[in-house]
């Protein structure tokens, strides 16, 4: 489960998902590369195109509003196909029991409430 934390100056509530969320999913995308490293190299490196042009489409001043749900939608088409390559057992979604979620929700409402409550200037 993933448990909330403060940040460092106490500003904001930090969900760490990089150990329990990202780290499983990089595993599970090196496995797939492993079993077939042709498919999986040519999804990534389109994925790897159609971002770049979406990131240009974002920040040119002349793409149109068009042009650039066009490209955000074969950003995501590619994605799509990347992840249809992640190992079916892979769990891509955190699944929380209800008391789990109950938990979930507790801890990250303590803490906000902490830093609504803390002055400023006792931060840790």
């Amino acid at each position: 489960m993933i448990r909330p934390t403060l940040t460092a100056d106490g500003a904001a509530v930090r969900l760490p998902v990089r150990d329990s969320l990202l780290a499983p999913l990089l595993d599970d995308l090196a496995l797939a590369y492993a079993e077939d490293p042709g498919t999986v190299g040519t999804l990534l490196i389109a994925h790897a195109a159609a971002v770049l042009r979406h990131d240009h489409a974002v920040c040119s001043d002349d793409a149109s509003d068009h042009v650039r749900a066009m490209r955000a939608a074969e950003a995501d088409g590619t994605r799509e196909a990347l992840l249809d390559e992640v190992p079916a057992e892979a769990q891509l979604d955190p699944h929380l029991s209800p008391d789990d979620a109950i938990t979930l929700a507790g801890h990250i409402t303590r803490l906000a409430g902490h830093i609504r409550h803390t002055p400023k200037g006792h931060r840790p």
